[in-house]
């Protein structure tokens, strides 16, 4: 069930066409001092980058501030996210720009015949216009129907964990940068095959009360901390499509490793928080910079 385990990775690129919310939601502490959502430190003489890993997009009332968490943020000068998105609309424009083909089959085409009742159904219950998503691209149509799916779990991209540690930084008027631009982030989606793009969209249609399961239990070892629980829910998962794997994660998590290296180069703390998945597992981000020879130190 790729699109289920993957579901942490997706919803920062769904999110795009989320509405903005004119707030910004209030911190919350974690119920217990020393529990919570990992966090690792790397540094030198002169230079601290904290790696924390991040759910996009989160229920209601979930706690994952920490002490240690808000120590870091208190230290660090900037903050270093996946990708900034800025203005949504625009966004959103450019995810429709890329997601578009001409020439493409029906969505209905590009799931089993067995399947496209199921399909028909959630394509209703989305609420999106049948002819609008005849002209995306596979996965652009994939995250289209997801913001259904997202909102069944109680989601919200407005109490994620980025959204709300940018309000943060703003609200102290430090610096909140991207590893990556919206177009390259969207790009790592627009290459992948058509056979992969279909995983994806098949995933759309699992069952609904296994994916809430599924989901609760990503959920659960998250927010306590519980890395090794992290990486067998991915491993276990990518291994069905090295594509997937090497497209949304190998790739990235190189790229980022080769940003925290350099960023050590100048002095300064930095707070770099991504996806929890991009740092658990024997080839994180943390085993990368290891691998360059850097040490990382777990401080939560």
């Amino acid at each position: 069930m790729i699109w289920t385990k993957l579901r942490n990775a997706v919803a920062a690129v769904a999110a795009l066409g989320a509405a903005a919310c004119t707030t910004v939601p209030q911190p919350r502490s974690a119920a217990a001092a020393g529990t919570g959502p990992a966090l690792w430190k790397v540094s030198d003489a002169d230079t601290t980058i904290y790696l924390f890993g991040t759910f996009h997009m989160l229920p209601e009332g979930t706690q994952w501030r920490t002490p240690a968490l808000e120590q870091a943020i208190a230290a660090s000068d900037e903050l270093v996210i996946e990708t900034l998105i800025g203005d949504q609309m625009a966004a959103a424009r450019t995810m429709a720009q890329i997601g578009t083909s001409p020439g493409l089959p029906p969505i209905l085409e590009r799931v089993p015949a067995d399947r496209r009742d199921d399909l028909e159904w959630v394509i209703k219950a989305s609420g999106a216009p049948m002819a609008a998503l005849d002209r995306l691209e596979t996965w652009a149509a994939a995250m289209a129907l997801s913001g259904a799916t997202f909102r069944s779990l109680g989601l919200n991209p407005e109490l994620g964990v980025e959204k709300g540690l940018e309000g943060t930084y703003k609200q102290r008027s430090r610096p909140v940068l991207g590893l990556e631009t919206v177009e390259e982030q969207l790009g790592y989606f627009d290459r992948l095959s058509e056979d992969a793009q279909r995983k994806f969209l098949m995933g759309v249609l699992d069952d609904p009360e296994e994916v809430r399961r599924q989901f609760a239990e990503m959920l659960r070892t998250w927010s306590t901390g519980d890395v090794e629980g992290i990486a067998r829910t991915f491993d276990a998962d990518l291994k069905e499509s090295p594509e997937l794997r090497d497209a949304l994660l190998l790739r990235r998590n190189r790229n980022w490793a080769e940003w925290i290296d350099e960023r050590l180069d100048r002095p300064g703390t930095t707070l770099v928080a991504v996806g929890a998945g991009h740092l658990a597992g024997n080839e994180s981000v943390q085993r990368m910079l290891e691998g360059r020879g850097i040490r990382v130190v777990r401080v939560q």
